[in-house]
């Protein structure tokens, strides 16, 4: 239960308390700023407190955005505002400096304008809920409150609520086919008492029986496998508006969202191999292949968005052609469709799952994917080339922990120091060597399972530690941690695919699985403002090249058959690092209260 203070004469007739009791408080009565105080002061230090004017007219859901969202530490709309404990001792000094006595009357008439405009100095993060079409203001005298009453009237609070639960930037798909009937799903479960997290668990859940479907190798499992994905994506959309209907925002909830969506496209993709075995059909390449290529899509959205969402004088040409394009409605589609966002890319492996076989959907996302991976990236360069930006230390610090160096890299970096220009293309040149050699090398050798092989290894992390060697702030250094994936990622599908034995490619898509976790755990944290995890957990998986080291030297070392049973024991080993670690981290931390919005891809 919280604690809503009105701050002097409640109105008769005013419906106002009842609202307050509906939203979870505990309401109180202050005459003075005095008394505001001391109402705040006392009350528990866990939580949230609300100071409202007694002559408040507006909707409910005006009230309900000011006063329970968690993502705030201190929120307002004309009339009400609350501030979780973080930001009580700023409302306490507040209400504290306001004088009693002749004189003061324009200080204490609206008593919380004039506590929003003392915490808007202190900068504790105050903020503004954006109204739009409903109304919260004070209504002074009855004509005022008669008309602020009309205009709530004329503005159905529910319908707003219902369409503001969609978010604003979605997929066309997600848009026209999913949103319109999943937010009255969303809102169900919101009248149930089931909460967002319950219903991102369900997603997962039905997502996994997608995959078990589609691991039988029957068309009938086929066909259950596509509808079952589809639902789990309605779920997966429902789940997020449901937190934004109900304003249940955690930190739980933002891990869930953020990793969720993840294991289960990858999930179903080791369903669709596991059944195409079944019918005698190894796909499990194939199916690698497109776990690699969806996470280095991922990762050079997360770099490039990194580098840039703070960087100053953050414009250019190419930008400018972009927005002229969006302000045009049909391009805004065509180009959110050319990417092939989650709704998209899950509505046609549903699609193809039910009525193809999982090579033909294989080959579809590996060909949709690389045409998207290759329009985003090549625009995000000419961005990157056309813009004269200066990139800030966080954001050299994001890239840096985007990149997952380890010890040797580390090593390689300190001697290598001051010897390249901050801002000049080494670094992203660096790392497309790093990544080529290493490629070009186990592609093309005839046995690529060599000491040979170990060495060529060694020489790529001498160049993946002379590309992190000098803060990442050039024009494409957001680059660097997309080429040190490709080469860790591919290089460990090919030495498992050239080891032409049962069990590689599984244990070797096991493996880039729980890597991929470990990439993914990062970007969310860094999100999340609470940065990278720990350099510990980071030494300890041995960060990328220590990790393409291990797996040459254990192909170089250990015949095939042992080979799989080492890749199998290092993904089990990895795996339960970093899901230790991370459920340590999201289920104690104070990362913040927020619910992922997601990558439209």
């Amino acid at each position: 239960m919280s604690t809503a203070i009105l701050t002097g004469t409640p109105v008769a007739g005013s419906p106002l308390e009842a609202d307050l009791r509906t939203l979870g408080f505990d309401v109180r009565t202050a005459n003075d700023a005095t008394a505001a105080a001391e109402l705040i002061a006392a009350a528990p230090a866990q939580e949230r407190v609300a100071v409202v004017d007694p002559r408040f007219v507006g909707h409910l859901h005006a009230l309900r955005l000011a006063l329970t969202d968690p993502r705030f530490p201190a929120a307002a709309v004309p009339g009400a505002l609350t501030a979780q404990p973080e930001a009580r001792a700023a409302l306490v000094r507040a209400a504290g400096k306001i004088p009693v006595g002749a004189g003061t009357a324009h200080l204490t008439d609206v008593l919380t304008e004039t506590l929003t405009e003392s915490l808007d100095r202190e900068d504790i993060g105050l903020h503004h809920v954006e109204l739009g079409s409903l109304v919260a203001t004070v209504a002074l005298t009855p004509a005022q409150r008669e008309s602020a009453r009309e205009s709530v009237a004329l503005v159905d609070d529910e319908a707003v609520r219902l369409r503001t639960a969609v978010k604003s930037r979605d997929g066309f798909f997600t848009t026209y086919c999913i949103s319109p009937y999943s937010r009255y799903l969303a809102r169900w479960c919101a009248r149930r008492g089931l909460t967002p997290n319950q219903v991102t668990t369900a997603s997962l859940l039905t997502a996994l029986i997608a995959a078990g479907c589609a691991a039988t190798g029957t068309r009938g499992g086929f066909i259950a496998a596509g509808l079952l994905l589809l639902f789990s994506f309605v779920l997966d959309c429902t789940d997020g508006q449901l937190a934004r209907y109900s304003l249940q925002y955690s930190t739980m909830g933002a891990w869930l969202d953020a990793t969720f969506d993840r294991a289960k496209e990858y999930a179903y993709y080791a369903g669709l191999a596991l059944g195409a075995a079944r019918g005698g059909d190894d796909v499990w390449a194939l199916a690698l292949g497109a776990m690699v290529l969806q996470t280095c899509r991922h990762v050079v959205d997360f770099s490039f968005n990194e580098a840039n969402h703070d960087a100053t004088a953050n414009t250019s040409p190419t930008a400018a052609l972009s927005d002229k394009l969006d302000s045009v409605g049909w391009t805004v589609w065509v180009r959110r469709m050319i990417v092939l966002p989650i709704g998209e890319r899950w509505a046609m492996i549903a699609v193809l799952t039910a009525l193809t076989t999982p090579r033909i959907v294989f080959y579809a996302l590996l060909i949709g994917c690389a045409l998207a991976a290759c329009y985003t990236t090549a625009g995000r360069v000419l961005r990157s080339l056309t813009r004269r930006a200066r990139r800030t230390d966080r954001a050299a610090q994001a890239l840096a922990d985007l990149a997952d160096s380890g010890p040797l890299a580390e090593l390689i970096a300190a001697g290598a120091r001051g010897r390249a220009r901050t801002g000049s293309y080494l670094a992203p040149a660096m790392a497309f060597l790093s990544a080529a050699v290493l490629l070009v090398w186990v592609i093309f050798e005839d046995d690529p399972a060599s000491w040979l092989t170990v060495g060529v290894a060694l020489c790529s992390a001498l160049l993946a530690g002379a590309a992190v060697s000098r803060p990442l702030k050039g024009a494409l250094d957001w680059l660097v941690p997309p080429f040190f994936r490709a080469g860790e990622y591919t290089t460990i599908l090919v030495l498992a695919a050239r080891a032409d034995v049962p069990g590689a490619l599984p244990a070797a898509f096991g493996l880039v699985a729980a890597v991929a976790y470990h990439h993914y755990d990062t970007v969310y944290r860094i999100r999340g403002g609470t940065g990278a995890p720990p350099r510990w957990l980071v030494r300890a998986t041995g960060g990328h090249e220590g990790r393409v080291l291990v797996v040459t030297v254990l192909a170089a070392a250990l015949p095939p058959s042992g080979f799989t049973i080492a890749l199998t024991a290092l993904a089990v080993v990895l795996a339960l690092l970093v899901l230790i670690e991370s459920i340590r981290f999201w289920v104690s931390s104070g990362a913040p209260a927020v619910h992922d919005e997601g990558e439209p891809a």
